[in-house]
């Protein structure tokens, strides 16, 4: 059975705005809003959910990269006190709405887009009613947490005539372009099998578990969060649609695997034996964004990685069969001593290793190294460098293709609702096999359009 997704903290207005959603569509916004961008030029954002990827990725650095091409006219949080900061962080002064007004917000402010960086489990709930009251979307990776929210912002998307765009970085970094790139050459023939291994290490790990992350009600599990980057990338460098997933997980390592525990670390009588002991305070982003308004809704920012309800899995593997026949096999571990990701492809006329390199104990002087061995031929190996800027120049590259018109796009790296909602579902069945302990198959989660055009 699902859980109901509970409302604590400042997302309790993100479950109970979704009341609004048969809220009458009032003024069609289409006239107002062309009226408006052809006095301004520029496109009208609003945006719901101003968290730290928020007010960071999607906020102050568009208005310090993009402000010749796009205006924000609202912010939408429940908590008020970190909205008002949003506001502030960003540089901007728009209207600022609060619980159950976002569709009141759309309304009287009328942005082109809507940008969803709320909790994940409300994602299409936001997604859904944007599209309907006549808003493109770019939307936070996972796009959903469950299937029925797939189908549903599809077919949303479908009558409503707008477009989801599904921010995933990953596709942007150097490594995951060089992949892509080698893939297509034709060089390994046709592909028969994959692997893909993620490390998360002891800090980056155990951030999630400190978070609402930690909980699958509000992230899906990190086979949704944090893998449904792996899998849209698998499925971008394979050109193919999974069909069956069958998966194991558990958690093994934080939650209940542990002697002692707190509430959060600020109130740990534990500080000084606990390894994941984490000193919030020496963030003051972190201390303004969250701790200063932690009154408003009770949300701990630093909250304890030994929680007895944390269930989030730390450990999972799963096997996903493609329509076109490839096997992946794919594993993810979240209390490593590095970071970093381990990638192979076994085709028919030869090997491709990548090993990524991100958070290690030695130094390398480059972010991936790669091995091509052919069959019957010598071994050709490289490296590439991480570019600048955030996630290694990622979210640079990703920006600029949805918000400058003319930058091209040969990788086809720009990702709608089908491939937001495809990665989803793959960690969606992931977790409902581990739950049943049965494969599971996509076509039995989602009815997809026919035709996918890379």
């Amino acid at each position: 059975m699902k859980k109901k997704a509970k409302a604590f903290g400042r997302r309790k207005f993100l479950e109970t705005s979704a009341a609004l959603a048969t809220a009458p569509l009032g003024l069609s916004g289409k006239e107002a809003r062309e009226t408006s961008r052809a006095t301004s030029g520029k496109t009208k954002l609003a945006m719901v959910g101003t968290g730290s990827r928020g007010t960071g990725m999607w906020g102050r650095s568009l208005v310090r990269d993009y402000s010749d091409q796009l205006e924000f006219v609202a912010l939408c949080d429940a908590n008020q006190k970190r909205v008002e900061y949003a506001k502030n962080y960003i540089g901007i002064d728009v209207p600022l709405y609060k619980a159950g007004e976002f569709v009141k917000m759309i309304l009287d402010t009328k942005p082109d887009k809507v940008i969803v960086t709320t909790t994940d489990c409300f994602h299409a709930k936001y997604v859904k009613l944007a599209l309907e009251h006549g808003c493109d979307v770019i939307c936070e990776k996972p796009l959903v947490t469950e299937a029925q929210q797939g189908q549903e912002i599809l077919d949303a998307e479908k009558k409503s005539g707008k477009k989801i765009t599904t921010t995933f970085n990953a596709r942007f970094g150097n490594s995951s372009e060089e992949i892509k790139k080698v893939l297509s050459s034709g060089v390994l023939g046709k592909i028969i099998s994959a692997e893909f291994q993620e490390y998360l290490d002891v800090s980056h790990g155990a951030s999630y578990f400190r978070r609402w992350h930690g909980k699958k009600q509000y992230s899906g599990s990190l086979l949704v969060h944090k893998a449904s980057h792996h899998f849209d990338q698998m499925n971008w460098w394979l050109e193919a649609d999974p069909e069956i997933v069958n998966a194991f997980g558990g958690v093994s390592f934080y939650g209940k695997n542990n002697s002692f525990r707190s509430t959060n670390c600020r109130a740990c009588t534990f500080s000084s034996d606990c390894q994941f002991h984490w000193d919030i305070t020496k963030d003051q982003r972190l201390m303004d964004l969250y701790v200063a308004c932690e009154k408003e809704d009770g949300y701990l920012r630093d909250g304890c990685v030994w929680d007895n309800d944390i269930d989030t899995y730390d450990s999972m593997t799963t096997e996903i069969k493609y329509k076109n026949g490839v096997l992946l096999s794919y594993s993810l571990n979240a209390f490593m001593p590095y970071e970093g990701q381990r990638i192979a492809f076994n085709g028919e006329k030869g090997r491709l290793d990548i090993r990524v390199y991100q958070r290690q104990p030695w130094e390398v002087d480059y972010n991936a190294e790669y091995r091509l061995t052919q069959n019957f031929k010598e071994t050709k190996t490289w490296t590439t460098t991480s570019g600048r800027g955030e996630h290694g120049g990622a979210d640079k590259k990703l920006k600029d293709l949805i918000f400058l018109s003319d930058e091209p796009d040969p990788l086809h790296q720009l990702a709608d609702s089908r491939a937001g909602v495809m990665s989803s579902l793959i960690g969606i069945a992931a977790r409902t096999s581990i739950e049943t302990g049965k494969p599971i198959r996509i076509d039995d989660l989602v009815q997809f359009p026919l035709v996918w055009d890379w």
